[in-house]
């Protein structure tokens, strides 16, 4: 858990950067991008809107669910530009963490005045 640990922290970082100078009030596409661009540059593997599949009595099935971020293939973030976090947040980065075995997420919503008041971590 120590490498996801420092995965994470370098996250939030770059996304305290994002935040800093796009500030609140733009998709949740911009932040994506934005944020991608930040921790390429900074070496790490990042996979935008990964799929993610599920299995039901022994077969794959793609039903069209995406990792909004997975970096160094152990830390999964979701981002959100939205009100407020819910708990329904909650329970979907849950699920892809169960669903990939990865077992730290980050829930990132940008969409507040400070960021430190939209970030959510996550263990599974």
């Amino acid at each position: 858990m120590v490498e996801e640990n420092k995965i994470a922290a370098s996250v939030v970082n770059s996304a305290i950067r994002v935040h800093r100078e796009l500030g609140p009030g733009l998709l949740e596409s911009a932040y994506q991008a934005a944020l991608s661009h930040v921790l390429i540059n900074e070496g790490f593997k990042v996979e935008k809107e990964k799929p993610q599949h599920i299995y039901f009595e022994g077969e794959r099935i793609d039903c069209g669910y995406r990792i909004d971020l997975l970096i160094n293939d152990k830390v999964i973030v979701e981002l959100k530009a939205v009100e407020s976090l819910k708990k329904i947040h909650t329970a979907q980065i849950l699920t892809y963490l169960k669903l990939s075995g990865c077992r730290l997420g980050i829930i990132l919503n940008f969409n507040v005045r400070l960021l430190k008041h939209g970030i959510k971590r996550v263990i599974l």
